[in-house]
């Protein structure tokens, strides 16, 4: 093919193969910052309300089996609700729902705010305000691409996710001191602030788009949507490896859930368990800000699709030196290395919604967060029970070790597909 003239190519189409968007081009868009600001608000006091409702909890009951039943609230909403909620994002204008999640969101925790609130009825109260999350949060994804198209989605999923774990890191090191000067009850009121800012954020910023499926035999019903939706999904070899990459974070998320025995075998009288407790918590996310910029800024488009197995081999590698027995310094290293690696779930994205089409986002994105979050709760279940008898460190490297063959495999079965997805894209700008 004979070269062409960049002026002539930008004058034909938005942007050459394998021109890489800049994060100024992407916060540029103004659709894109209402999204991110209202993520980041909501997400801050997310965090804060996680702290206050485990001081609320362990306040009312002193049981630590409360405490942590109220934790794994959070996890088990998505996965019940992912695949039968998130066709709502399909059905309907994903705008509307995403409003619709955010008030109702404001009124459950206004309700939790109220001072006396019964134990059974907070839990009840919980769970669905995290089950409101997982139409959000399909709607939401699958509107990204609507607004960044190429290259930027690729760069705007980077800016969420090293925003996400920035936030993340900001929330539990000053959810404490926040819970001890506001109180539970204020931190939950303030998390219904953040909610209805979201929501008005969303009506002057973000515009209004029809429904993706329209028929003239009206619209499907939730399970018809819902076993279309796995139908699409796992019935495309291309989307099963992907979603496969997604759900690989269960091995190298496992050792996170194992912080606090493995912090006690680390104490060496210098830092406190709580301190080494946080600072491995907060070691892969680093690594994870760090691998995102780069990858985003730095590597071109085809080149992230290529570099997706070698990159997710190198999450789960680190984790496998373990075994030795590093001290601190060691240990984190190896875990910001393995968040480096971690970078590979942008390209991930990025092809997954190349290949599903407009109409089934939503379904498609409620049925791999739902496995996303079901991957992570069962590893870290079984990771607690494996680090009871074996201790953390062969676990951790267990772990590693188990992942690093499935990473392996799904490279090599990427092999194929990473090539079709690349000239697909190519053909589709040319």
């Amino acid at each position: 093919m004979a070269a062409t003239k960049p002026g002539r190519l930008a004058g034909r189409h938005r942007r050459p193969p394998e021109a890489r968007a800049t994060y100024r081009e992407v916060l540029a868009i103004r659709e894109f910052r209402a999204l991110w600001l209202g993520q980041g608000m909501s997400l801050l006091g997310d965090q804060l309300a996680q702290v206050a409702l485990a001081v609320l909890v362990y306040d009312r009951t002193r049981s630590p089996l409360a405490t942590a039943a109220v934790y794994a609230l959070t996890y088990l909403p998505p996965i019940i609700g992912g695949p039968l909620l998130a066709g709502l994002a399909d059905r309907y204008p994903r705008r509307r729902v995403m409003l619709s999640c955010d008030v109702l969101r404001a009124l459950l925790l206004a309700v939790m705010a109220v001072p006396g609130m019964p134990f059974a009825a907070l839990c009840c109260l919980v769970f669905c305000v995290v089950l409101l999350s997982a139409p959000f949060s399909a709607a939401r994804a699958a509107l990204l691409p609507e607004i960044l198209d190429g290259d930027r989605y690729v760069v705007g999923s980077a800016v969420q996710n090293v925003t996400n774990q920035a936030v993340q890191m900001l929330g539990f090191a000053v959810g404490g001191a926040a819970i001890a000067t506001l109180g539970p009850y204020r931190a939950l009121a303030l998390d219904c602030a953040t909610f209805l800012g979201s929501a008005l954020i969303i009506v002057a910023r973000v515009r209004r788009r029809p429904a993706p499926l329209r028929s003239a035999q009206g619209k499907p019903s939730m399970w018809r949507m819902t076993l279309a939706g796995s139908r699409l999904v796992f019935g495309d070899r291309r989307l099963r490896t992907l979603v496969m990459f997604a759900w690989l974070c269960g091995f190298y998320v496992l050792p996170e859930g194992i912080a606090v025995p493995y912090a006690e075998r680390l104490f060496d009288g210098t830092l406190s368990v709580p301190v080494i407790t946080g600072l491995l918590m907060a070691a892969m996310p680093s690594g994870t800000v760090v691998g995102a910029f780069l990858f985003g800024r730095f590597v071109s488009p085809s080149g992230r699709l290529r570099a997706m197995g070698w990159l997710s081999m190198l999450t789960c590698a680190p984790l496998v030196a373990c075994v030795v027995r590093p001290p601190l310094e060691g240990v984190l290293a190896l875990w910001v290395l393995s968040g480096i690696g971690g970078a590979y779930q942008l390209a991930a994205n990025a092809a997954f919604v190349q290949c599903v089409p407009a109409e089934g986002r939503g379904q498609a994105f409620g049925l791999v967060q739902s496995g996303l979050l079901a991957a992570q709760g069962i590893a870290i279940l079984i990771g607690g029970a494996a680090a009871q008898q074996l201790g953390p460190e062969p676990v951790a490297a267990l772990a590693g070790a188990a992942g690093l063959s499935a990473a392996a495999v799904l490279a090599a079965l990427w092999t194929d597909s990473r090539t079709e997805i690349i000239a697909t894209a190519r053909a589709t700008v040319t």
